[in-house]
């Protein structure tokens, strides 16, 4: 049961499909039988050996999803927006109220790429042999979205050692604009598996903000590959806050194929108890004066682990390349553990790169300081983990985004209580 290996006739069961199609997922399902989850022996995987995290917390692996797909949705209301309901990694509902609604494509996704190929992250090869649902999206172009689209991905209360695999694409068209919040909710309280695989395109000077947020604290864990595509003059911008899981793995790529496109990402995570968090980066600068921002904060309590493995890729071609990466952390628990691996790959002679990574624990000079003016040691410490991790917040333009992140955020640590 270590390596929890699925049976072929596993695939059966999903649905018809083509003799092309079949052949591809039975070649993805071998591939990931021969290695099972990973381990720390893969040197992607060194900081999060899932093998022993699924060995310890699941008995066994249901491949059959669950067949609840009602389930009550509060819809935010803190500012006007248009929506998508996934449930279970099944698109349910959608509703473009603000928008044209012939400039946009939505259906439920379709996999028609079937290449052959190896992936060295076997949680792909799982999701290209298993996955039964997700979403297609594409903005048409020259189109601007007026409301911001956020995608409610709910999971339900009836989810208990059940792995979900879907796959979801979004494609923005030529000069045109999409903000979108993606917000994780999550009912279950018991142990299950989430296997995302995602595709994003953006093509000439389109532009593509995004915000993903967790809802709530919850026993999930979940695994998600995105890999991004840039064009000529693109421009992408994500906003990652996912504290709450107990497993959480961001395996992003960003591909600047286009000259004079741009990608920033920046992170703030309050991870306590027992979650264990990691974002992986890699981006790769295939064409010249293109620019790349990332910046990673975790603030890390109890027995939680955060990790940070990014690396820089420049191309020989890909002159005045612009990168900056930098990941920051706080430790409140000698018990916590942060690990960094930052990269740097370069093979072109101009350009501009760095990278540096810090951790530590808070300042005592300015928790005295605070209590010295009547605070708390632990209204202090929530005061400087929050001016910390709000770094992040502020970069976001919206006033109402940024309200509705504080609130979240302020959430997370309301009643923070020193160990």
């Amino acid at each position: 049961m270590l390596n929890f290996k699925i049976n072929l006739n596993e695939i059966d069961k999903i649905g018809k499909f083509s003799k092309e199609e079949k052949d591809f997922r039975l070649k993805n399902l071998n591939y990931f039988n021969n290695v099972g989850f990973p381990n720390k022996k893969q040197e992607d995987w060194k900081f999060s050996d899932l093998r022993e995290i699924v060995s310890k917390n699941f008995s066994k692996l249901n491949i059959k999803s669950s067949e609840q797909e009602k389930s009550k949705i509060n819809f935010i209301k803190d500012f006007e927006h248009n929506y998508i309901v996934v449930i279970n990694g099944r698109l349910t509902v959608s509703d473009f109220r603000f928008e044209e609604n012939d400039k946009i494509k939505l259906k439920s996704f379709t996999n028609n790429d079937f290449a052959d190929r190896k992936e060295n992250n076997p949680l792909i090869n799982l999701n290209h042999a298993l996955s039964d649902k997700g979403f297609f999206l594409e903005i048409e172009e020259n189109y601007k979205f007026k409301k911001i689209l956020v995608i409610y991905n709910l999971f339900t209360n009836d989810l208990n050692e059940i792995i979900l695999n879907s796959k979801n694409k979004i494609k923005i068209g030529k000069n045109s604009e999409l903000h979108t919040l993606n917000l994780i909710i999550n009912q279950s309280e018991k142990n299950f598996f989430n296997n995302v695989y995602e595709n994003v395109v953006l093509e000439k000077a389109a532009i593509l903000k995004n915000i993903c947020v967790q809802n709530n604290k919850s026993s999930g864990y979940f695994h998600k590959y995105s890999k991004h595509e840039l064009s000529n003059a693109s421009n992408l911008t994500t906003f990652i806050f996912p504290s709450g899981l107990k497993f959480n793995k961001l395996d992003l790529e960003f591909n600047l194929n286009g000259e004079n496109c741009e990608c920033n990402l920046q992170s703030a995570s309050f991870l306590n108890k027992i979650d264990h968090q990691e974002i992986k980066t890699r981006v790769n600068h295939n064409s010249p004066n293109c620019k790349s921002y990332q910046k990673v904060k975790n603030v890390l309590d109890s027995e939680s682990k955060g990790i940070y493995q990014g690396k820089i890729f420049v191309k020989d071609v890909a002159q005045k390349t612009d990168a900056y990466q930098l990941s920051k952390a706080i430790l409140l628990s000698e018990r916590s553990e942060f690990d960094s691996k930052p990269e740097l790959e370069i093979y072109a002679d101009d350009v501009k790169c760095s990278h540096g990574s810090s951790s530590g624990s808070l300042d005592k000079d300015s928790i005295y300081y605070l209590m010295t003016r009547g605070l708390s040691e632990n209204e202090s410490v929530e005061l400087l983990v929050n001016g910390f991790l709000s770094e992040v917040i502020e970069s976001i333009k919206s006033d109402s985004m940024k309200n509705f992140l504080k609130k979240k955020l302020a959430d997370q640590l309301n009643g923070y209580k020193k160990n």
